[in-house]
């Protein structure tokens, strides 16, 4: 982990497939796209959310108490990964989620690594969030809104199902004003992979 260039970038090429993706993951790695090109990376620090310190602002817990949109847990997996790929996003021109990336993740899904959370309002699904989970650690990958807050809404619920299957840490990658406002937190790639060869275990 150490041969990482500065800003996190360790290897570049190789393929998605389900046992290179677990390796990687294992290792505190995470692929990204950049043109036709596989980018590895483990950035230091890493952006960190434990569950049991995740913040839920009164708004987001009056639209929680009034159950203001239906949550689910994979029931629209390759819709939600579709969704990412092609929700246009404030200041970003295209998406590191290719063709190769959301058939690698459906068929972790498949294999029972990657599950997502949805909302949905009025049968439609509206927000949502996706990860791989390996043990007591899940590594968030992408989320997801087309009407305001059902993606926090998503990932709020999400986090709380998952603490209460056991998972200690989220992995949120890189810094996000977003996410810091909902507890994350950055760390040292040496904690961070320290915490991995603990909690990291295929399921």
């Amino acid at each position: 982990m150490n041969l990482a260039e500065p800003d996190g970038l360790l290897a570049i090429g190789g393929d998605l497939s389900p046992e290179r993706l677990l390796f990687a993951y294992e290792q505190g790695i995470f692929p990204w796209y950049e043109g036709d090109y596989i980018l590895w990376w483990s950035p230091d620090p890493r952006f960190v959310l434990v569950p049991g310190e995740l913040k839920i602002s009164k708004s987001m817990r009056t639209l929680l108490k009034k159950n203001t949109f239906d949550f689910t847990i994979n029931k629209a997996f390759e819709k939600v990964i579709h969704e990412c790929k092609n929700i246009k996003r404030p200041g970003q021109t295209g998406t590191w989620i290719t063709d190769e990336v959301e058939m690698a993740y459906i068929r972790m899904h498949d294999l029972g690594y990657a599950i997502s959370g949805e909302t949905w309002k009025d049968g439609l699904l509206v927000g949502g969030a996706y990860g791989l989970k390996l043990g007591k650690i899940f590594f968030g990958e992408s989320m997801f809104s087309k009407i305001n807050n059902a993606s926090k809404y998503a990932f709020i619920q999400l986090v709380q199902h998952l603490k209460q299957e056991g998972v200690e840490l989220i992995d949120c990658q890189v810094y996000t004003e977003h996410l810091e406002s909902l507890g994350a937190k950055m760390i040292s790639r040496k904690e961070f992979t320290n915490t991995i060869n603990e909690l990291a275990r295929p399921n």
